[in-house]
């Protein structure tokens, strides 16, 4: 599959709302004054994913690559299962250059999907939630997914390996270079070669992005794992799992959720990864 089977129309254009924003402030030193600075912080808009002109969330986002995003989310969350299914991607942009700067994404998806998707946003109405994305019980978490495939690669894998890709993830972190905020997910080969980073604000918008990215490029089930900067939640491990990434690193630790979740997927889970030293967790 390649990005030709997805009919973008206005997706890959340039995005009016830039991903970071100039402004001045002041730095303070101990005992040796103020000083103007000039700096950049991360734009976080709100951005509205309407699947068959039902909006089926708004998400708080870094508006750069939101197409990605859509398909990504799209993807990992279950609400399409193959990326060809995503249509007519398109991303609008709202009240651009005014406190109401706001994006949203239009995707057309399968009859089919739609219905599946409406009866879950029905069943969410007027519900209670228990503090999780709205959800009501544990049994509506998901928290079970089905077995990975374990190829003989992943087996090769070793600290050297999955620490290369860290030793540039932060230079390739050139918007998060300016600003200091941005979580980034990226691709690594399973020679440890990064080839993909993609940044947001919110970690999950991250690994979104980059399965969007991949989608695009027909690049969905090659060999190779995923590597992040932030800690190691439930949901990115879940999302890893949907998507079949059969290994999966971070700079910070797992949550004992997480490694539940890995482990019945048979997901290689791999944390603190700080040069020289990264821990698998078994």
């Amino acid at each position: 599959m390649s990005a030709a089977d997805f009919p973008l129309s206005a997706s890959l254009l340039p995005e009016p709302l830039a991903p970071l924003r100039a402004l001045q402030a002041q730095q303070w030193h101990a005992g040796a004054g103020v000083q103007p600075q000039a700096v950049e912080l991360a734009a976080e808009v709100p951005v509205a994913l309407v699947f068959n002109g039902i909006s089926h969330a708004v998400m708080m986002a870094t508006p750069q690559d939101l197409a990605e995003f859509a398909i990504g989310f799209a993807l990992s969350e279950g609400v399409v299962e193959h990326a060809h299914e995503c249509r007519d991607v398109e991303v609008l942009q709202h009240g651009v250059g005014t406190a109401d700067e706001s994006c949203t994404v239009h995707v057309e998806i399968p009859p089919r999907h739609f219905a599946r998707l409406k009866e879950r946003r029905r069943a969410l109405v007027g519900r209670t939630g228990c503090g999780v994305c709205g959800i009501d019980s544990l049994a509506a978490l998901d928290l079970h997914p089905e077995a990975l495939a374990a190829p003989a690669w992943r087996g090769r894998l070793d600290a050297a390996t999955v620490l290369r890709p860290f030793a540039t993830l932060g230079q390739r972190q050139r918007l998060n270079a300016r600003a200091g905020s941005l979580h980034a997910a990226g691709w690594a080969t399973p020679a440890g070669e990064l080839t993909d980073v993609l940044e947001d604000v919110g970690r999950h918008n991250a690994l979104d992005k980059l399965f969007g990215r991949l989608a695009l490029a027909g690049r969905l089930g090659e060999a190779g794992f995923i590597v992040m900067t932030s800690r190691t939640s439930y949901e990115l491990v879940r999302k890893c799992a949907r998507m079949q990434v059969p290994a999966f690193a971070t700079i910070s630790a797992p949550t004992t959720l997480a490694l539940q979740l890995a482990q019945e997927a048979g997901m290689h889970l791999w944390g603190l990864c700080r040069p020289p030293t990264a821990l698998r967790y078994v």
